[in-house]
C-alpha cells in the first residue's frame, strides 16, 4: 500500500466509523427513501435535452446510444464466454425497471438463455420488479433477491456483474469490490453507470466556485431548490448523505476501482453541470426556451474545457472492468481512469 492510499484511507475513517454507528439508522431512512418510489429516474426535461445534446455523442463514439444498451451490449459480450448459461447479478436494483430493460435487450441481440439476479435491499421495490418482469414474460430471466449490498456473500461466479447507479450508495466499497472480484468469471466484466464525484454529491471547492459563479446568470425563479424547499440566492452545497446512503463514499469508488481492478472502457463526464440538470433546480428550466438550452450549453462547454485541462474532474463514469490489469481501456481523449482521480 502507498503512503498516498493509506492518507488517503485514514481521511475516510471518521466518516465511515460515524455512518457504522448509525448504520440501522441509515438502513431505515433509505426504507423510508426508496420502499414507495414507484419512479426513481424522473429527472428534469433539461437533463435530457443536456443529455441528448452531449453526452449522447460520448455514447455514441463508444458504440452505444443509451446506459441500458451499454449493459445489453456489455453482458452480450460477457455471455459469450460462458461455459454454461450466462450468469449475472445487478447490485441494488431498486424496482428492477432497468434491469427488465437490459434483458429485453439481451433478448433481441440473441442471448435467450440467461438469468439476471436483482439483489436489493428493499422487499417492496422487488416485488413491484418482480411484477414487472412477469407483466413483460420474463420471469424466467429476472430473479429479485433480497440483500443488503455491503454484505454481499455470494454463492456463485457471474458472467458479469452490474451496478447501475448503486455504488454510491455502499458504505462497505472494499468488502462489495472484494466480493465482485471473487466471484466474476474469469472472462467476467464488471459493468457500471455510477457517480464519482465528492461525498454527499457536493462540489469540490474548485468546482464550487465555477458554480457559484454561474448561479449569478440566474433569475430569482431558477434559484428556488424544490427538494429541500428553500431559496438558494446563493448556492448553497448540501451534503445529502447524512441521511441515509446518498453519496455516502462517492469520492472513494473511482480510486479503489483504478486500486482493485483493470478498465477495458471508461467513459468520465460532467461535474459543473449537475446542479443545474438534477432535481433540485433542473425542473426551473424550459428544455423548449432559447436562454435555457443556451445556459446550459455554455454551462457544459466550460465543464469540458475544465475537465479536459485537469482543473476540476468529472462527476460520473460508465466502465467496463475486469480482474486483469494489464489491458489498455479505451478512453475518451487523455482522460485515465488514473487522471480522473480527484484526490481529497
Amino acid at each position: 500500500m502507498t503512503l498516498h492510499t493509506w492518507l488517503y484511507r485514514v481521511s475516510r475513517l471518521p466518516q465511515r466509523l460515524l455512518a457504522g454507528r448509525r448504520y440501522a439508522e441509515r438502513i431505515a431512512q433509505e426504507g423510508r427513501n426508496f420502499d414507495e418510489r414507484v419512479v426513481v429516474h424522473d429527472l428534469p426535461m433539461i437533463f435530457h435535452y443536456w443529455s441528448n445534446r452531449w453526452l449522447l455523442p460520448m455514447e455514441q463514439a463508444f458504440g452505444f446510444d443509451h446506459p441500458y444498451a451499454f449493459f445489453a451490449q456489455q453482458l452480450a459480450r460477457a455471455a459469450r464466454g460462458a461455459i454454461d448459461t450466462p450468469r449475472f447479478v445487478s447490485l441494488g436494483c431498486g424496482n428492477c425497471d432497468a434491469e427488465i430493460d437490459v434483458a429485453e435487450r439481451l433478448i433481441a441481440l440473441g442471448v435467450r438463455e440467461f438469468t439476471l439476479e436483482c439483489l436489493d435491499l428493499s422487499a417492496p421495490m422487488l416485488e413491484r420488479g418482480a411484477a414487472l418482469a412477469a407483466e413483460r414474460g420474463l420471469s424466467a430471466h429476472i430473479v429479485p433477491v433480497t440483500g443488503d449490498f455491503n454484505r454481499w456473500k455470494p454463492r456463485q461466479t457471474y458472467d458479469a456483474i452490474l451496478a447501475n447507479q448503486s455504488l454510491h450508495h455502499v458504505l462497505e466499497l472494499e468488502h462489495l469490490f472484494d466480493a465482485i472480484s471473487r466471484s466474476l468469471a474469469p472472462h467476467g466484466r464488471f459493468v457500471t453507470s455510477d457517480m464519482i464525484g465528492r461525498n454527499g454529491h457536493q462540489r469540490w471547492p474548485e468546482a464550487l466556485a465555477i458554480v457559484r459563479e454561474l448561479w449569478r446568470e440566474l433569475p430569482p425563479s431558477h434559484r428556488y431548490n424544490l427538494q429541500l424547499s428553500r431559496q438558494e440566492n446563493e448556492f448553497l452545497d448540501w451534503d445529502c448523505s447524512t441521511e441515509g446512503f446518498e453519496g455516502i463514499r462517492a469520492q472513494d469508488v473511482l480510486p479503489l476501482c483504478v486500486e482493485r481492478f483493470g478498465f477495458e472502457l471508461f467513459l468520465p463526464f460532467a461535474n459543473v453541470v449537475d446542479p443545474f440538470i438534477d432535481r433540485g433546480f433542473g425542473h426551473h428550466f424550459d428544455a423548449d426556451a432559447a436562454w435555457d438550452r443556451d445556459f446550459i450549453d455554455r454551462v457544459h462547454a466550460r465543464d469540458e474545457a475544465e475537465i479536459l485541462a485537469g482543473r476540476i474532474k468529472p462527476t460520473h463514469m460508465m466502465a467496463v472492468m475486469t480482474n486483469d490489469r494489464g489491458g489498455t481501456p479505451r478512453i475518451r481523449e487523455h482522460l485515465t481512469p488514473q487522471f480522473c482521480v480527484r484526490s481529497p
